[in-house]
């Protein structure tokens, strides 16, 4: 994620009973891992040709799928270099996008199929740093304020925004200018398209981000102008957690659960895939090349480094994402032994913001610990992250690798994202055709844990009071220290 995901600043607290997301057992129904909901998907005009229910039988058949919906098949991976901000991340080639997808060509039978890649989003120039962050901030699954506190939390974005804004503006600024999330992510939508029709499957592929263009709201108009009648969900994050995938499925939530449309549409919600085998094994490809680099591959240290998430989300929420997280670890590993690389591997976490404690071990403590013990060769593996974006490009390639060198380590190197990895996007397709068969409509519970203002007034007056009580709690003299070393 780009800012991370700052946690709660106030008291901790459970989720109630839409725990991981708002799901129950009551309101989905589930395959392996898999959440059938309603769920949305962004596309951009132009018209599909898809296969009938028996065509689509047949291609399913064809791929001995197996009843979990993480099956997946062993894979091969191309050759896949990491680019500069600018050019393309992909080996299909630079797809840009007016909006953000790729689509099909005229539709001739009923059925439409749609996926709907989900990310979090970044700033595409320094100008849109600020209010990115803003959105990011007011999420609630972001900061997870008490309810009686939850009319802070727009007041509380927005002064969390700009104070951290300048110097996220620097970051930014040193891969470019911005990010390049967006241009990956179509790129990818692209490439799973033609995966897709390779396998016989057409279907318009849609982006909807979280926190910037495309926003989640335009993928789903778009998704309702072209008439889809089947839709897949896939989060673009390996492992689940309340703050990426959560938030992303909470929203579709909230926008399906008042629209006769979307409430009837079947759909299937990968929750996460991180066990599938073509995503194992396009990593361990990728780090076995990037080892051979070293003048003694077996005496590097690989370097696992994830996103970060409060202990708190695992500890009081329920969280999966520790759990999920080191299970991937152990798989990837597990591979690479197989293939006859035993090096020495740990894991920790990065961009922890905020005076609360995080995932342990940090990234940056874990360096200086390495440096410390003699360890002279390292391989960083940014294990949670698909796309190049400023944590890959900045808080690693630069930031992680100035601290290693200083530390002691003297051979630096990292494993690049996934990407448009070729074996990487085949799995994402066999991901999406598996699931296919499970999609089914649902209707979505009305309830909800944020309160809704009918009355003008009665907002306007909560958000001047907590404007004010925001503007005393983080300026007091313990807040402004906590925000000076932590966030700023």
């Amino acid at each position: 994620m780009e800012a991370g995901t700052i946690s709660r600043l106030l008291q901790p607290m459970k989720l109630q009973s839409s725990n991981l997301s708002n799901f129950s057992s009551n309101s989905s129904m589930f395959c392996p891992r898999t959440r059938l909901m309603p769920a949305c998907h962004v596309s951009h005009g132009g018209q599909e040709t898809n296969p009938t229910e028996q065509e689509l039988s047949m291609v399913l058949s064809s791929e001995n799928k197996k009843s979990s919906v993480f099956g997946g098949s062993s894979l091969h991976r191309p050759v896949h270099k990491r680019d500069p901000v600018g050019k393309t991340f992909c080996s299909v080639g630079a797809y840009t996008y007016p909006g953000s997808i790729a689509e099909s060509p005229s539709q001739t039978t009923e059925e439409k199929i749609g996926v709907l890649l989900l990310n979090l989003g970044g700033p595409d120039t320094l100008h849109d740093v600020q209010p990115f962050l803003f959105n990011l901030f007011a999420d609630p699954d972001i900061i997870r304020l008490p309810r009686l506190f939850r009319f802070l939390q727009r007041p509380l974005a927005q002064l969390i925004s700009v104070l951290r804004a300048p110097k996220s503006k620097e970051g930014y600024a040193a891969i470019g200018g911005g990010s390049p999330l967006r241009k990956i992510t179509d790129e990818q939508a692209s490439a799973l398209k033609m995966a897709l029709e390779t396998k016989e499957v057409p279907a318009n592929v849609y982006v909807a981000m979280r926190y910037w263009h495309p926003f989640t709201e335009e993928a789903v108009h778009q998704i309702k102008r072209d008439g889809i009648t089947k839709l897949v969900v896939l989060p673009l994050y390996p492992q689940y957690s309340i703050s990426t995938t959560g938030s992303s499925v909470r929203a579709l939530q909230n926008i399906f659960k008042d629209d006769s449309y979307l409430s009837r549409l079947p759909v299937a919600i990968i929750e996460s895939w991180y066990q599938r085998q073509g995503y194992i094994k396009s990593m361990a490809d990728l780090i076995e090349k990037e080892l051979h680099n070293f003048s003694n591959p077996e005496e590097v240290m690989i370097f696992f480094s994830a996103h970060g998430v409060p202990v708190s989300y695992v500890e009081d929420a329920g969280d999966p994402y520790r759990d999920q997280m080191e299970e991937c670890i152990s798989l990837i590993m597990n591979e690479l032994k197989a293939r006859g690389t035993n090096n020495h591997h740990t894991l920790a976490y990065q961009s922890r913001v905020g005076p609360v404690q995080w995932l342990k071990p940090y990234t940056d403590e874990v360096l200086v610990e390495l440096g410390k013990k003699g360890v002279k060769s390292l391989l960083a593996v940014p294990v949670s992250f698909v796309s190049e974006h400023i944590e890959t490009l900045e808080e690693i390639d630069m930031e992680y690798k100035e601290l290693a060198l200083e530390s002691g380590i003297e051979n630096w190197g990292r494993v690049p994202a996934l990407n448009c990895t070729s074996s990487f996007i085949t799995d994402l397709a066999d991901t999406v055709i598996e699931a296919l068969p499970s999609a089914m409509a649902m209707s979505t519970s009305t309830s909800t844990e944020e309160e809704v203002d009918n009355d003008p007034m009665q907002y306007f007056i909560k958000m001047l009071f907590g404007s004010l009580l925001a503007f005393v709690f983080l300026f007091s003299p313990k807040m402004v220290s906590a925000f000076r070393k932590n966030i700023l």
